[in-house]
């Protein structure tokens, strides 16, 4: 217990024997293409610079970012790292790819009867790559080596269950059906070669919300099948399944409260395969939702009561074959100092907190 509470603590330069992963769905995303490249470089962004200070804070030696516009020559992320490494938070690798996130299709993909909306992309998104995956680290990335699987169709995942009509049929269409990936922005399985041990795959995702949409779930079953693709890896499903992983990224779906299928994210977390550290906050459980049933403590976003009120939605899930030494989430209590880095209204970096895993790699 205090080696776990000293690893919250200590900067990542004094925990030589151990790996901090984390996971942030930090609203790196604007409304048009190059805004946020523009942002960075303007260097005025109060976004931006609450972004940096958190980081500064916390130090994670692999980051997964989950809602960062991404463009074709990766400019806005090397402008973020090199803010970052003005900062002296040195991440000299990192790993993106082009999301489903607002590619569009020409089709009617949530079945309203129009066209060319941002629901109607592959995944929503205003623009392509609106919105998408990224991951920065201290330690080298195995692009060549990294697997994705962004391009699966959602009716190729074993039992998928995919949205039917009232009379039966699929919803919205089965030109759409025959089409829509899984992913609504990514899949991918990204190889972290850690000193002096073997090496991790970092297995991450961002899933579509359970809402906006109508009787027929389809957001719901979508983003339940993107979290079954995860079991399905582990089962073997696509070949040999990684032996060490993390799991990390942005369900939108808490295990207990909100929208969606809870006891899909309950089973999951009951994985024998998969450690589930619970880290916690005292922020979250300060701010605790009274109708809710699940320990507030392990909330990651800070939503409004009953809107869909504070959720856990992101995860850092250690394989079972890690040791894990210490995990937390960032949200400090309303009387810590650090309080002041998420802004007077708590949300100067958006609802999502950084939630980080120390494993003994």
């Amino acid at each position: 217990m205090l080696a776990a509470l000293l690893a919250a603590f200590l900067p990542s330069e004094s925990r030589a024997q151990t790996l901090r992963v984390a996971t942030w769905a930090a609203p790196l995303s604007r409304d048009g293409p190059g805004l946020l490249l523009r942002d960075i470089r303007k260097g005025e962004d109060a976004q931006i610079a609450a972004f940096v200070a958190v980081l500064d804070e916390v130090r994670p030696d692999v980051l997964l970012l989950t809602d960062i516009d991404w463009d074709l020559e990766a400019m806005a992320l090397t402008a973020l790292i090199a803010t970052l490494r003005a900062q002296g938070l040195d991440y000299p690798y990192h790993y993106t790819a082009r999301p489903n996130a607002g590619i569009p299709t020409g089709l009617d993909m949530d079945g309203n009867g129009r066209l060319g909306e941002a629901r109607d992309g592959l995944g929503y998104g205003r623009f392509s790559g609106n919105g998408g995956l990224a991951i920065i680290s201290r330690y080298p990335v195995g692009i060549a080596e990294a697997r994705a699987f962004t391009d699966l169709r959602w009716r190729d995942l074993p039992d998928a269950v995919l949205p039917l009509s009232a009379d039966g049929t699929p919803f919205p269409s089965e030109e759409v059906q025959a089409m829509q990936p899984l992913s609504s922005t990514a899949h991918w399985v990204v190889p972290i070669t850690v000193p002096e041990a073997l090496p991790i795959d970092l297995m991450v995702w961002s899933a579509t919300p359970p809402v906006f949409d109508g009787p027929e779930d389809q957001n719901g079953l979508r983003g339940r099948d993107e979290l079954r693709l995860w079991t399905k890896l582990l089962d073997g499903d696509f070949g040999d399944p990684p032996a060490r992983f993390v799991i990390a990224g942005n369900a939108n779906l808490d295990p207990v409260d909100g929208n969606g299928f809870t006891d899909a994210m309950a089973a999951f977390l009951n994985d024998p395969r998969v450690i589930d550290p619970r880290p916690r906050s005292a922020g979250a459980e300060a701010a605790a939702d009274p109708d809710h049933r699940g320990d507030p403590a392990l909330d990651t976003a800070d939503w409004d009561d009953g809107a869909p009120g504070n959720l856990r939605v992101s995860y850092v899930l250690p394989s079972a074959s890690l040791r894990v030494v210490g995990s937390g989430v960032f949200w400090p209590a309303p009387d810590d100092p650090k309080a002041a880095l998420l802004g007077d209204d708590g949300l100067a970096i958006g609802p999502h907190r950084l939630v980080w895993v120390d494993i003994d790699p």
